[in-house]
């Protein structure tokens, strides 16, 4: 099932998942980019740990964040104006890959192995993976990654060294998506620190007719260009 014009063939069947119950929806399969992309088009995406099957899920209840809806808190402006990072974006995609699979503290492991490094890798050779990054001159202390398809972006994840550096790229993101007409970003895993940042929860169904009306616009290729500073 092609989902979008610009997706290429994927030999795997994607349904509407709509009326699915639960979080998990299969495993098995690939992580080869038609099969990742036409899943992301079907409000589906993998999470599992190295060493384990691939497992494919689609939350019930989902995380978004409505661009235009976003307010940087009052200490965030202040980093945004005094901190002296910089961001760019698509510059140092794997950099930004392997800071968010690196080991956190309190945590077990990361999902971000290595077919999933690899898979995501591809995605942004391909140009449909980005990397929002923040910068403290030449070193890289925070970002965010994901992919886009249509007029939706969708969340990875995130990593930060240094104090509101993850937050000052997610504020970059918000501004990017608010200035290209974007459908809400999907953060797919309701999680406090999304809804700290003001994301909200909603039923998958909801998300579904988010995505599908995204769908319905051209996909913008990377690399994208850096927005301005705010």
């Amino acid at each position: 099932m092609n989902l979008h014009p610009q997706l290429p063939p994927s030999p795997f069947h994607f349904p509407d998942l709509r009326k699915h119950r639960g979080d998990f929806w299969a495993s098995g399969g690939d992580l080869s980019p038609a099969g990742l992309l036409n899943a992301y088009a079907a409000g589906i995406f993998p999470w599992f740990m190295p060493g384990t099957p691939l497992q494919w899920h689609s939350p019930a209840t989902r995380c978004i964040m409505r661009p235009e809806q976003w307010k940087p808190s009052k200490s965030l402006r202040a980093t945004l104006r005094k901190s002296g990072f910089t961001v760019r974006v698509d510059t140092a995609f794997e950099a930004v890959l392997d800071g968010c699979a690196a080991p956190r503290a309190g945590e077990p492991g990361t999902w971000i192995g290595p077919e999933m490094r690899e898979a995501y890798l591809s995605l942004h050779r391909q140009g449909w993976a980005h990397s929002f990054e923040t910068w403290s001159g030449d070193l890289l202390v925070g970002g965010l990654y994901g992919l886009s398809l249509g007029r939706m972006f969708m969340g990875e994840s995130m990593f930060s060294v240094a104090t509101d550096a993850s937050k000052v790229a997610w504020d970059a993101l918000m501004r990017w998506t608010l200035s290209h007409d974007f459908a809400p970003v999907d953060g797919q895993i309701v999680n406090n620190h999304l809804l700290s940042l003001g994301a909200e929860a909603i039923p998958r169904a909801a998300y579904l007719d988010l995505l599908d009306e995204a769908l319905q616009h051209p996909t913008l290729l990377g690399p994208w260009p850096t927005p301005p500073a705010p």
